[in-house]
């Protein structure tokens, strides 16, 4: 039991090793096949299936610097093969020179058991709070000004 958490511990820290480091290969094999991320709390979109999460987060994120830090795991075994979890996330994305979003909040994910370890089955995004900053200023992204703000990404993302 207390080996399974580790070993889910484990995952979720090469999920945000990978991720920062864009090891796109290394982060597709975390997920199981069927995986689905749900981001719509934090304005984002559901998508079923970790190729297709593997190829929209590889191509919203390019070339930019990120940093994911995740905290204070919540992790329940509810079975031999299955567990879920809460993790406390602090994220930052650099959109470029001066231009940097810190973001605030929990993923809670499920966990599948396979024949070589644990892999992440279903991960739910939410934000409590996400700042704008560069090393003058900070913005408090506002529900309102966060809505205009990702009409304006996703039409640059596609």
């Amino acid at each position: 039991m207390a080996r399974d958490i580790e070993e889910i511990k484990q995952l979720k820290a090469r999920y945000c090793r990978y991720l920062d480091s864009k090891d796109w290969a290394g982060w597709r094999q975390l997920f199981t096949d069927d995986f689905v991320s749900d981001t719509t709390a934090s304005g984002g979109k559901v998508i079923h299936g970790a190729d297709e999460f593997v190829a929209f987060t590889r191509k919203s994120l390019r070339a930019q610097a990120t940093v994911h830090q995740v905290h204070a795991p919540e992790i329940e075994l509810v079975s031999p093969t299955a567990a879920r979890g809460v993790w406390a996330l602090e994220d930052v994305v650099r959109f470029g020179p001066g231009v940097n979003l810190r973001g605030y909040g929990h993923y809670t994910e499920t966990y599948v058991k396979c024949g070589d370890g644990w892999r992440i089955a279903s991960s739910t995004l939410t934000r409590l709070r996400e700042d704008v900053f560069n090393g003058l200023f900070a913005v408090y992204l506002s529900k309102p000004l966060r809505a205009v703000l990702m009409k304006v990404a996703g039409k640059v993302v596609k």
